[in-house]
């Protein structure tokens, strides 16, 4: 298997109020939206946006990702609005060990109301059945107490705190690191 054979044509998956498919360039004004939001970006590796030219930037990064086969998370668009309120997908994948990392991010006014749980539910489903997963992890910081949440309802098991393993925004941060065994 090759990643291009998975993530070559990036699949919509479909939720009971959700759909996760590629990002667009017509995304560029709700992910500025979230993506300048400070309290949201307290708990990613990237800088607050600061014009919509950051956003416009990210999403051309994608883009070339998408283009080139290679992992690359899925827009999440809530169905009722019709708007995209985040990213969510795998950042890494390990083929050789049957490993793959998940990271996420949704816009403020959606937290705490079961919406990265049920994105990410469909998004480990895919890393089982199409990627042939055994193991899935997922890191956030230890005051990032919503992700951690979302997390174990999703069945991952906390593994332990990995200090000072990740360089952002200037300094050194603490991650907890979680994993998830798709079969036994």
């Amino acid at each position: 298997m090759r990643v291009e054979d998975v993530f070559g044509y990036l699949p919509v998956l479909e939720t009971e109020r959700l759909l996760l498919r590629p990002v667009t360039k017509e995304d560029r004004e709700d992910m500025y939206q979230y993506g300048s939001d400070s309290e949201l970006t307290r708990y990613v590796t990237w800088h607050t946006h600061q014009t919509i030219d950051d956003a416009d930037n990210f999403i051309e990064y994608l883009l070339s990702t998408y283009a080139e086969g290679q992992v690359a998370p899925w827009a999440i668009q809530d169905k009722e609005s019709g708007r995209m309120i985040g990213t969510a997908g795998y950042i890494d994948w390990n083929i050789r060990q049957f490993r793959a990392e998940v990271g996420y991010v949704l816009a403020r006014p959606y937290w705490n109301r079961g919406y990265m749980t049920e994105a990410m539910e469909a998004i480990l489903q895919f890393g089982r059945e199409q990627m042939k997963l055994m193991r899935i992890e997922a890191r956030c910081m230890p005051e990032n107490i919503g992700s951690g949440r979302v997390l174990e309802k999703l069945g991952m098991q906390y593994e332990g705190l990995l200090r000072k393993h990740l360089y952002a925004k200037g300094r050194f941060h603490d991650v907890k690191l979680y994993a998830g065994i798709t079969h036994e």
